[in-house]
């Protein structure tokens, strides 16, 4: 086991704020002392069925813990989530059903190994304990807080303000959480920088019932692909863990490692420490070198998306994911096996192989009104010949529709 100092520097890379940093290091230094590992603890609620970069922010942190022999447990909120945890929001959530969660809950258990070792993390449900809680047990944990403290929260102080409803369960939801941290006995707690209410809460209530106060991690919320807001699906900024290493929808290079390749180059110093498992000191050397601009941004985003596709689909699918990037994007050049093809018939359609008509079919337009529009505007080429007469129609055999710089589809006309 590395030396408590080690493991503190590899715990506090990336992270915003550690509550206390002096009682991890303590604890870091007992467990080395006691050869007994520190109990972590960070919770998922599954209110939405996949994982996205974003959350892998939290767990790479504890793959980290996992990596210096500590003891980590992956908390699926299957209770918690159905209430739905009231941070940032500016209304009552709606509640999910318990199915609804535990469909979820299922697909996060085989997402979270493809940054976690198995072997090494111990996956529960809070509904374990919650679920379990009589009446009067429920009562008495709405005893440990009061009104006043719930409303010092931001989001609760606004709609209160606002005269916005808050429901007496949201208020509970902090204290559920906290509860968590009773139950698995929590020697740190890992959480967004959004979470510090909830995860203050854990440590209030652990000390009131006699417990040691769990240290407090906090991890920054990764921006999203628009480079302003955190990374969200609702908002279509994020880049999944389960998308496709590469594809072609309508008929444009997209997936996971066409994504990384979009990150704004302000933020490739943020993804690398957060997302990148590189050394320390080769972090510290690309940082140096961005920054007097002797490494091409390009370059640092392609050796990150190269890491990120391996990890997520092996390093076969980062090679190819690579070579059709560089083709497309750089050499401006294809490769027509791995397009998205068609084939339509002569002998179907009131007007087979009419250009507008497959552009709307394949997604390289929205209507043929669109296609139509593009085709006018010189936007579009087959075969790398630029065609302009909208009423145009492909004959027989194979061709290349391209529309703009970066979409193609392969188009067969049979008889």
């Amino acid at each position: 086991m590395l030396s408590p100092e080690k493991q503190f520097e590899i715990i506090k890379r990336g992270t915003v704020e550690i509550i206390s940093e002096g009682d991890l290091l303590k604890k870091l230094e007992r467990s080395c002392k006691d050869n007994s590992p520190l109990r972590i603890k960070a919770g998922f609620d599954p209110t939405a069925p996949d994982i996205h970069l974003g959350h892998t922010v939290l767990l790479e942190k504890m793959r980290q813990f996992q990596e210096l022999g500590h003891e980590v447990t992956f908390l699926i909120g299957d209770f918690t989530g159905m209430i739905g945890d009231p941070t940032g929001k500016s209304e009552t959530r709606k509640i999910l059903t318990r199915e609804e969660v535990l469909k979820n809950a299922e697909t996060y258990k085989t997402q979270v190994y493809k940054v976690l070792d198995p072997a090494k993390t111990v996956i529960r449900f809070n509904s374990e304990w919650l679920g379990k809680m009589s009446a009067i047990e429920v009562a008495q944990l709405g005893a440990f807080e009061t009104v006043a403290r719930m409303l010092e929260r931001d989001d609760f102080k606004k709609r209160f303000r606002n005269q916005q409803p808050i429901s007496i369960l949201e208020f509970y939801y902090p204290l559920f959480q906290a509860y968590d941290s009773i139950a698995l006995k929590a020697d740190v707690e890992l959480g967004g920088t959004d979470q510090k209410f909830n995860l203050l809460m854990g440590r209030s209530i652990q000390k009131a019932t006699g417990m040691e106060e769990q240290v407090v991690l906090m991890m920054p919320l990764l921006e999203g692909l628009d480079g302003v807001n955190k990374m969200s699906k609702s908002l279509g900024n994020y880049i999944g863990i389960n998308e496709p290493a590469v594809e072609y929808a309508g008929g444009e290079l997209t997936g996971m490692f066409k994504k990384v390749m979009n990150i704004p180059d302000n933020l490739i110093e943020r993804y690398y420490e957060l997302l990148s498992r590189i050394a320390l000191k080769e972090f510290s050397d690309l940082r140096e070198r961005l920054n007097d601009r002797s490494l091409d941004p390009r370059e640092a985003k392609k050796s990150l998306a190269v890491e990120l596709v391996t990890r997520y689909h092996g390093m076969e699918e980062a090679g190819k994911a690579l070579e059709r990037y560089t083709a497309v994007f750089e050499e401006k050049s294809i490769v027509v096996e791995s397009l998205p093809s068609l084939e339509i018939s002569l002998a179907t359609g009131e007007r087979p192989g009419w250009l507008p008509q497959i552009m709307k079919d394949t997604g390289l337009a929205k209507s043929t009104s669109e296609a139509m529009r593009l085709i006018k505007q010189g936007g579009v080429k087959i075969n790398d010949a630029v065609v302009t007469d909208p009423s145009t129609t492909l004959p027989q055999g194979e061709h290349i529709v391209k529309v703009g710089k970066n979409k193609f589809y392969r188009i067969v006309i049979t008889q």
